[in-house]
């Protein structure tokens, strides 16, 4: 009896050992707990609520203002020129989803820069092979990543692609939102900014949906989101879009931050966007950050093979907008 005993004190902790090693392997390489929101909480019909400032829950409806939005933004990380915020997000849903939002907790994340600081370029490998945040980040040894644009089946990009001045892929008609940069200053929102700005592209990438102009949601956005895409599902969205004064504001999916199309438009107008487009995003949506601290990667799902299942198909997009800070001006003074 005392042997069985010791042996069960021996296996148990090995056995809990094994767990949380692969707790953390599985978190690691499918980001697990996200995941498992998004699973349980992708058929509630319920709004997006956002945690105050007060630490009430309220729902993202006209009641919530620009000035609660901004108040409940916590800091992460910040920079010259560069600020990353974490909005507490939550969405009412049946026991599962109740219970995976308070175990892993769910947000979205917000960051904002300053064009005048930090330049905009479109990022890929040779031929479009597909690539992932975190290679493009340490590759051009950048400030951030992220996926881009919607890519076809072989894994080539969709839509209009211009590198250092230069068209490298064909338009692609149906979509209807755009990453530009003109005269070194970088534009997001509908493809009519495009033709309205003057002056030679020199970096682009088409993104879709067109979400907003002047401030203005585009209707079909809540009157007709599922026409032409998948507005009211419920997945992992990328906004970027920018502000009347220029600087570049992106509404982006955190761990278990599921948003609709109208959702993740109607936080960044509550920021002051004033045009903007979703990038590419559902289970292919990641980013990367660099801050002082090493790097903060996101990913939507796998990003590397795993196992021989669909729903673990890694998820490689060609294309992306990486963010790098300029360059520093060296002025001659004269006579020297």
């Amino acid at each position: 009896m005392l042997s069985r005993l010791c042996r069960f004190r021996v296996v148990l902790p090995l056995l809990l050992g094994m767990l949380a090693l692969g707790g953390v392997y599985a978190q690691w390489r499918v980001n697990l707990g996200s995941n498992l929101v998004a699973l349980a909480v992708r058929h509630s019909p319920e709004l997006l609520q956002v945690r105050t400032a007060q630490g009430s829950w309220r729902r993202l409806s006209s009641g919530l203002t620009p000035a609660d939005v901004q108040a409940a933004l916590l800091p992460r990380h910040q920079q010259e020129g560069l600020s990353w915020f974490t909005l507490p997000v939550r969405r009412p849903a049946r026991w599962a989803g109740r219970l995976a939002q308070s175990l892993f907790g769910a947000e979205v994340h917000v960051l904002i820069v300053d064009p005048a600081l930090f330049e905009f370029k479109a990022s890929f490998r040779e031929g479009f092979e597909p690539t992932t945040a975190r290679e493009r980040l340490q590759a051009g040894r950048l400030q951030f990543a992220i996926s881009a644009n919607f890519h076809d089946p072989a894994g080539k990009p969709l839509g209009y692609v211009y590198h250092e001045g230069r068209q490298v892929n064909a338009a692609f008609k149906q979509w209807s939102g755009s990453f530009f940069v003109k005269a070194g200053r970088p534009y997001f929102g509908p493809k009519s900014l495009l033709e309205e700005v003057p002056g030679v592209i020199e970096e682009a990438t088409q993104g879709y949906p067109a979400v907003m102009k002047h401030g203005q949601i585009f209707s079909y956005i809540a009157q007709d989101p599922d026409a032409h895409f998948n507005g009211s599902k419920v997945t992992y969205r990328a906004l970027a879009g920018m502000r009347a004064d220029g600087s570049i504001v992106m509404v982006l999916s955190g761990d278990g931050g599921l948003m609709t199309v109208a959702e993740v438009a109607a936080l960044a107008r509550r920021l002051d966007v004033q045009h903007a487009t979703l990038l590419d995003g559902g289970r292919a949506l990641q980013y990367s950050l660099q801050t002082e601290d090493g790097p903060w990667h996101f990913a939507a799902a796998n990003t590397e093979p795993l196992l021989p299942v669909s729903w673990l198909k890694p998820q490689r997009s060609p294309v992306y907008i990486a963010v790098r800070r300029r360059a520093p001006r060296i002025v001659v003074e004269p006579g020297r």
